[in-house]
């Protein structure tokens, strides 16, 4: 007779919450949709930052809408708006084409960045991305990416567009940390009509 319990499946259970396994660590940053409301300041701050001249936006917001939805028996307009930044890609088409090296991954955290010594501006990288995070920065030709404010992530702080974030949209860190944030949300919707979830805890 069996006596002590062994699991059938070995990722049953709360390993199974894990994103990624092993010592690596990922940074990633995550958007809570329901949150934003378009106000602009994870791009200002970003610029800021950065110091960049008009044209290039390492964060950007896209409007989606406004839009008809049916919500208790009539339409109503909704607007979404989407912050789009670098997704730090694992594999990176930008670092796959890069030609001279420039677009590098650091192994540490998985942040991509561009060496700014090695860039002669081919904007091959511009071609390959899917979600347009490289741009050319028309002061000195070169590519930018956002790189998550890395500087100030080794200074342990978090990246300026989080900071300024005042819906809490914008959320940074772990990627096994944020990813079990996002799955409890979505149990707290299912089960709203289960338990009294407050709103601030949806």
């Amino acid at each position: 007779m069996q006596e002590t319990f062994a699991k059938s499946n070995p990722w049953e259970g709360r390993d199974s919450r894990v994103t990624l396994r092993g010592p690596k660590t990922r940074l990633v940053m995550s958007v809570d949709l329901d949150r934003c409301i378009g106000c602009f300041s994870c791009e200002i701050s970003c610029k800021m930052q950065k110091d960049l001249p008009v044209g290039p936006r390492l964060m950007r917001v896209i409007q989606i809408g406004p839009y008809k939805v049916k919500a208790h028996g009539s339409f109503q307009l909704r607007t979404v708006y989407m912050p789009l930044n670098c997704r730090h890609c694992e594999p990176a088409p930008c670092i796959e084409v890069c030609p001279t090296g420039a677009m590098q991954r650091r192994e540490k955290d998985g942040i991509v960045f561009v060496a700014q010594e090695l860039c002669i501006g081919c904007k091959s990288c511009i071609a390959a991305c899917p979600f347009g995070a490289p741009q050319l920065d028309p002061r000195n030709g070169k590519i930018v990416k956002c790189d998550y404010c890395m500087d100030r992530v080794d200074k342990g702080l978090l990246p300026a567009c989080v900071t300024k974030c005042s819906m809490d949209a914008l959320r940074f860190g772990n990627i096994n940390e944020l990813s079990t944030v996002s799955r409890e949300k979505h149990v707290r919707m299912l089960t709203a009509d289960l338990f009294d979830w407050k709103t601030s805890q949806i």
